[in-house]
């Protein structure tokens, strides 16, 4: 396997496919690189550089018991991008790891990221609180962590259901999606996830939205269950260069379950 070894010791996973001009693909909670399969295989048959990795405590990366917050997974990025060298990135995040893209695009990123684009994203901030009031309430992410920490195996087999939205009339469960959502949810560490609730919940990225120059590409579905659809048109005002997408009735794992069409409007982006 690939990996790094970051500065506190943890071991990164990663894969990279390919020459040409890098993608970097950024995954979601609480998963792994292999959320991106569709993706990078699309991209690698249009000739570009893939490069996807396992954020700590998922998947196949090092299980630390610390740096599970924001601005660890943006350092991590960092780590990685700058051990293979790479320039002129097209950075592509979904839930958290549109997040994490954001972050690391604004801390780390000046002479590096060419664009990015945030899917059902966790920016500007998710949390309810006085400056957010039509955020989501704490109780709910209280019920996630309490899920996720008590009874993992069982919580996670029922997630990909509202993730996928296959709770919707005339949706039919895709077994293996659903089967493959789980084996990557297990494969990680309780602890990273446990303690990642509050790391895509919490983090504030109205500074970090604002300070980007580079063109932005914000995806969102309507018919989100996860990361409600009034993030986006948030997120895409704080930039200076952004642009919104949304898609009635696409649910939050829509790079999977409508990968068609995401690729599509995400080459016509980037060639752009």
């Amino acid at each position: 396997m690939s990996t790094i070894t970051v500065k506190d010791g943890t071991e990164i996973y990663y894969k990279d496919w390919g020459t040409g001009q890098p993608i970097v693909f950024h995954h979601g909670w609480p998963l792994s690189a292999d959320d991106w399969d569709a993706q990078m295989m699309f991209f690698l048959k249009q000739g570009y550089r893939v490069i996807a990795h396992d954020r700590r405590g998922h998947g196949r990366s090092g299980q630390s018991s610390e740096g599970n917050n924001m601005e660890t997974y943006a350092a991590d990025v960092a780590e990685l991008t700058a051990a293979l060298d790479l320039k002129d990135a097209i950075h592509i995040g979904h839930s958290t790891g549109g997040g994490e893209v954001i972050r690391y695009a604004a801390k780390y990123g000046k002479g590096r990221v060419a664009k990015a684009v945030i899917i059902s994203a966790v920016t500007p901030i998710m949390i309810q609180n006085e400056a957010n009031p039509d955020g989501v309430p704490l109780s709910v992410f209280d019920e996630i962590r309490e899920g996720t920490g008590s009874s993992r195996s069982q919580y996670f087999y029922d997630f990909p259901i509202p993730f996928y939205g296959w709770n919707r009339e005339g949706k039919t469960v895709q077994e293996g999606i659903k089967h493959n959502w789980w084996r990557q949810g297990m494969m990680g560490s309780v602890l990273a996830h446990y303690e990642g609730i509050k790391a895509f919940s919490e983090s504030d990225f109205t500074e970090d939205l604002k300070s980007l120059d580079i063109p932005v590409l914000v995806l969102h579905g309507e018919d989100d269950q996860i990361v409600p659809y009034n993030q986006a048109p948030k997120a895409a005002a704080l930039l200076k260069n952004g642009k919104l997408i949304s898609y009635p009735g696409f649910p939050h794992g829509m790079p999977t379950t409508e990968a068609e069409t995401i690729n599509k409007d995400i080459l016509e982006f980037i060639k752009k």
